[in-house]
């Protein structure tokens, strides 16, 4: 039996940068704005965190400073992939023993190993731990997928737990092969709906950076039974989603955040700042939504 890291809405949080490196106060407000809005767990160091503009000491150092900040109340998720298998085994074992829950391993990008590399790549990381891993299937930004069937030889690893999937084609033939121990979360903040309905157990979310509380909501509706509601709060955010999306992702919700108040700071390059044109739309739509 394989217990999952966490049933709901994990945000996938951005990294406040200063020019000289982290605004840890600025994160502990984001942290402790999350729990208060009842996210259900925290990705540290992923996508949206920045995690590949952040050499090892200070990816190390904020994921540490996040377990601490927060205090148990949630479960820590410490993005840590690569596509050198040895630095993300380094990067692995590093995560854990600052008291991350969990990992999130994205597939190898640039090498595009074939799907017995996949498998062998994610294998060893998983052996170098003995907490639980998320596999991060995002064909968009890695130009490779995991195959079904892969992700199924995987699953019988006994701490290869769950995938974030952003393949939604092939989220049903995921769960039909890997079983309902094994958790499938959403990787896109559009389709949270449609990936609950086939058996998936939440989101790893962009827009709970702004809305914690709503994203959570839309996920507990649906478990609870109140169909209905779950589909009119996912309908609801469209709106705001594309707002979120209009430019590569983090470059808008970074704003959005700025937009709160938190002083996140700028993206790190080569990421530019929000362009005006879509500047004024997130703006807009965060107005419609009543952020602002």
């Amino acid at each position: 039996m394989k217990n999952p890291l966490f049933i709901g809405s994990a945000v996938a949080v951005v990294t406040p940068f200063t020019d000289s490196g982290v605004n840890y106060p600025v994160l502990e407000k984001l942290v402790e704005f999350q729990i208060q809005g009842g996210t259900d767990a925290i990705v540290v160091c992923g996508t949206t965190g920045e995690a590949s503009t952040m050499p090892d000491d200070e990816h190390i150092a904020v994921i540490k400073f996040v377990v601490e900040a927060t205090k148990k109340r949630v479960p820590v998720i410490a993005g840590a992939g690569s596509n050198d298998t040895r630095h993300a085994i380094e990067l692995s074992k590093a995560a854990e023993a600052v008291g991350a829950d969990g990992l999130l391993s994205v597939t190898p990008y640039y090498n595009k190993a074939t799907q017995k590399g996949l498998y062998g790549h994610f294998k060893v990381i998983a052996d170098s731990v003995k907490i639980p891993v998320i596999l991060y299937n995002v064909p968009g930004r890695t130009n490779l997928n995991i195959n079904p069937e892969t992700i199924q030889a995987l699953a019988e690893i006994d701490n290869i737990i769950a995938v974030k999937e952003c393949n939604l084609g092939q989220v049903g033939d995921v769960v039909n092969l890997c079983g309902e121990d094994f958790s499938v979360y959403s990787g896109d903040d559009n389709v949270v709906l449609p990936v609950l309905s086939m058996g998936g157990k939440g989101v790893i979310s962009v827009m709970a950076n702004i809305i914690p509380k709503d994203t959570h909501d839309m996920v507990a509706k649906f478990f609870a039974g109140d169909i209905k509601g779950a589909i009119r709060q996912q309908l609801q955010t469209l709106n705001l989603i594309k707002a979120l999306f209009s430019e590569v992702n983090p470059i808008p919700v970074k704003a959005a955040v700025n937009l709160l108040g938190f002083e996140a700071g700028l993206c790190r390059m080569p990421l530019t700042e929000l362009s005006d044109g879509n500047l004024a739309l997130l703006r807009s739509e965060m107005k419609a939504y009543g952020l602002l």
